[in-house]
């Protein structure tokens, strides 16, 4: 391939990340451009994408662009990417994560715990209502969609006391300032594949597999996988208050974090009438945890389906949404 053709959402946050892909590419002597694309997700901001079509209106039309030809790699931010691919495409390389944690966002508040009782917080993320609410109960949380650039304009108009974010995407398009405070994992376990950026490909397309393998970021690779493999297992969906984050430690072992929220809590956001907040009496959260030595990906993935299975045996079930959503 003399020009390898990006497909890209048009966001700004996404643009940044196919041009960085791009500069990777070509700091090894490989030429791309780049093919904007809208996706449906873009298109969509008044519903919260568990009632819309989940993750995957992120990614669908950049795959279209993949089969067709129109394009060759696309690159996505990993946690958009639903927990399985099409057949006929590839996750083929995972790069060097930023900063996996959540970000707290406020003009007014410099912490979680400087917020006051009943104080209004933005986020369509399950994730987070679910991890907010166990922190902080009396908290009204409402949803809140949009690209990066919108979800900080509506809180600049005064539209809530403080927002919750990817602290990633801040500090790639140099926003780092707007964060007043990054929740430590203990607090708000990340999404699946948080931070990192994937590149995905036809999988027939042998030539930029082998180009795009040694891009891979190894720590990053293993983590990834087990954590996506939490959420495969339970059959992870925007439906799904789901947390889990892998990292490596001092001594060379992974830990694998992962929480479970009751399910009721999206079924209440979806509900809420204007800022009122969901109104829901959700039962604790579940956690589960190991620790282990991870050889390679398929090792990396056994550890997420164990870690999935803990949280299956402490009550899960009872958990997930029904089937279907």
């Amino acid at each position: 391939m003399n020009n390898i053709v990006i497909a890209t959402r048009e966001s700004r946050l996404a643009l940044w990340q196919a041009r960085h892909v791009q500069a990777l590419l070509a700091g090894r002597g490989v030429t791309a451009s780049l093919l904007g694309m809208t996706t449906r997700g873009d298109q969509i901001v008044d519903r919260t994408l568990s009632k819309v079509g989940g993750k995957g209106l992120f990614v669908k039309e950049l795959e279209t662009a993949l089969e067709s030809g129109d394009a060759h790699l696309a690159v996505h931010s990993l946690k958009d990417v639903p927990m399985d691919l099409p057949p006929g495409f590839e996750l083929v390389a995972v790069l060097d994560r930023e900063d996996p944690r959540d970000a707290f966002v406020s003009n007014r508040y410099a912490s979680l715990d400087a917020l006051p009782q009943g104080a209004l917080v933005g986020t369509s993320s399950l994730r987070r209502v679910a991890q907010l609410l166990a922190l902080r109960p009396d908290l009204r949380v409402a949803p809140l969609r949009g690209n990066l650039d919108t979800r900080l304009r509506k809180l600049d108009e005064g539209g809530y006391d403080a927002i919750v974010l990817a602290a990633a995407g801040l500090v790639r398009l140099g926003l780092g300032d707007r964060i007043r405070a990054r929740f430590d994992v203990g607090q708000m376990i990340p999404a699946a594949g948080q931070g990192a950026l994937g590149l995905e490909i036809r999988a027939d397309n042998v030539s930029l597999h082998d180009r795009l393998v040694p891009m891979i970021d190894a720590d990053t690779w293993l983590a990834v996988h087990a954590e996506r493999a939490v959420a495969r297992t339970l059959g992870g969906s925007c439906s799904m208050p789901l947390a889990a984050f892998a990292v490596r430690g001092a001594d060379g072992r992974f830990t694998l974090h992962a929480a479970l929220g009751d399910a009721a809590v999206g079924a209440a956001l979806e509900t809420a009438i204007g800022h009122e907040g969901p109104r829901v009496h959700a039962r604790p959260l579940l956690k589960a945890s190991e620790t282990a030595t991870l050889a390679d990906a398929a090792a990396a993935e056994a550890m997420g389906r164990r870690v999935a299975a803990a949280l299956l045996a402490a009550g899960g079930d009872a958990y997930l949404p029904p089937a279907g959503d």
